[in-house]
């Protein structure tokens, strides 16, 4: 029921490996499937799918949720995309 979108210029590989350590450790959501671009992760809170896509310099992120933006799961999916740098050297926000 939510969806966010975010570029970063993190590799796919990376953007992937970012989202299990968040999703499973601050959201206690266990990986349901997984593809080349894309993984889905379910639990108690919900379930989060995420789509990512290397487009030259850039890699879109868009993750989808079954939860409204209020739920516990959608403040883990914004503090997932608040992780991924727009350019070389930005840091981490909270």
């Amino acid at each position: 029921m939510a969806d966010y979108e975010r570029q970063t210029v993190l590799p796919t590989r990376e953007v992937l490996q970012r989202a299990h350590e968040v999703l499973t450790q601050r959201g206690d959501l266990k990986r349901t499937r997984e593809g080349h671009h894309s993984v889905t992760y379910t639990g108690a809170e919900g379930t989060v799918t995420l789509d990512s896509h290397r487009h030259g310099q850039a890699t879109i992120v868009t993750i989808s949720t079954n939860q409204l933006r209020t739920s516990k799961i959608d403040g883990v999916v914004r503090h997932l995309m608040n992780q991924l740098p727009y350019q070389h050297g930005d840091p981490a926000r909270e």
